[in-house]
């Protein structure tokens, strides 16, 4: 059984998807009740106005047909139906007295425009409005200029333009707060998109950072154990004990990062530290087991930095040091520095290699690694600045700038201070 209040509902969306209707049954109403008051005499004496006493004039009743008519278009051309309805109130005026109620389909002209326009056209067109019916009102009428029905004239048409100001302001408010709500619906939604994007990056980095340290290391000793095998075993033996102490720090780390990716409830990720210049000696010396000759420089020194900075920091000295393990040559030496600089702390790894013939094929088949992009997007996410490129002389340069004090905010795109000739992934 349908209720009522459904019922309203259907039949104010069938209204609302069908306005000519709408207007249709608004101007039948209209014209009703125009010929209802056509039937009222104003009455000149004190006994006030009568109905049934006098009957409404063809003219008048031609007017009002012509009048209620015109409503019926009144939301596709509002000022036009406007002036139609305003000459016909003011023929009905001038020509017959007492005047049939055809301002009736003036006042509901001028809601319309002062409903779907803006308020100082509202303000010029109901003034105008108003004005004029009320003088031809008063100048034609018989009754005195401060009759009733004048004044009536007057309000009528001044509460049709308060009236439509008012529809049209709460209809722009709530459209506003819509729009507002909906607009705040996208940004959360896009807000919630870019933390995801970002959260993805920076586990991609720390992947990046882990998986190409470690397993560099593991390539090169198993390399020298290979080779050693036969005539020293004891030195193979060791190379094979740095290829295992290389793998179990690559699954520990590997560990901690992926324990990020776990929902809620699922076994707890391991709590160790996050690595930073505090472990930058256990660092060096597994490239010096490597076979890399590194020298530190003011590391002893370096100021204490908040943890995402140092862990920046110790990211972009483990990926420059690998790239030189890997694209530098034999032979090779790399220099690492920290120093502070006034609020900032510069980070330096230098270089004298020359590049391996075939480190193009060392590149990811895709086309290259990236190290230097991920370095670049860890450093300005921190408000810090990074540079890399060739030296002059032979070697490369790899050189971040970070704030003490980090800010957070989106990577910047890859610069030209990142892009190198395609040397170093």
């Amino acid at each position: 059984m349908t209720t009522l209040p459904s019922g309203f509902a259907r039949a104010r969306r069938w209204l609302r998807d069908h306005p000519l209707a709408f207007d249709a049954a608004l101007a039948l109403c209209v014209l009703i009740a125009m010929i209802c008051g056509s039937f009222a005499d104003p009455g000149k004496g004190h006994g006030g106005p009568t109905f049934g006493t006098r009957t409404p004039a063809v003219f008048s009743v031609l007017l009002m047909v012509l009048a209620a008519s015109a409503l019926v278009l009144r939301r596709r051309h509002p000022m036009a139906v406007l002036a139609v309805t305003g000459a016909l109130a003011a023929t009905e005026h001038i020509f017959i007295d007492p005047p049939a109620p055809v301002v009736m389909s003036t006042v509901i002209a001028l809601y319309t425009v002062a409903s779907r326009t803006d308020r100082p056209t509202t303000w010029r067109v109901g003034l105008l409005t108003m004005g004029l019916l009320t003088m031809v009102a008063m100048a034609f009428g018989s009754t005195p200029w401060y009759s009733q029905e004048n004044l009536g004239v007057f309000a009528w048409t001044g509460m049709a333009s308060a009236a439509g100001d008012a529809v049209r302001s709460r209809r722009a408010f709530v459209d506003a707060i819509r729009e507002r709500a909906e607009r705040a619906e996208r940004t959360r939604e896009e807000e919630a998109r870019r933390r995801v994007a970002e959260e993805r990056l920076r586990i991609a980095r720390d992947l990046h950072d882990v998986v190409a340290h470690h397993i560099a290391l593991v390539n090169v000793q198993a390399g020298v154990a290979a080779h050693v095998m036969d005539k020293r075993p004891d030195q193979a033996k060791e190379a094979l004990a740095h290829v295992r102490e290389a793998s179990r720090s690559a699954l520990n780390e590997l560990r901690v990062t992926v324990g990020l990716l776990r929902q809620s409830g699922d076994p707890e990720a391991p709590t160790e530290p996050a690595p930073g210049l505090e472990v930058l000696d256990a660092l060096v010396a597994t490239f010096r087991n490597a076979g890399l000759p590194v020298e530190v420089v003011g590391a002893e020194q370096a100021p204490r930095l908040p943890a995402a900075v140092d862990l920046a920091a110790y990211r972009v000295i483990q990926e420059a040091l690998t790239n030189v393990r890997k694209h530098a040559g034999a032979g090779a030496r790399a220099e690492v520095s920290v120093v502070r600089v006034g609020t900032t702390a510069e980070i330096t790894v230098l270089d004298n290699g020359r590049g391996s013939a075939g480190h193009e094929s060392e590149a990811a088949p895709d086309g290259g690694g990236h190290g230097l992009l991920g370095m670049r997007e860890r450093v300005t996410a921190l408000g810090g600045a990074l540079t890399a490129g060739p030296r002059y002389g032979g070697g490369f340069r790899v050189h971040a700038i970070l704030p003490f004090e980090a800010r957070t905010g989106e990577p910047e795109p890859p610069g030209p201070a990142a892009v190198t000739t395609g040397e170093r992934r």
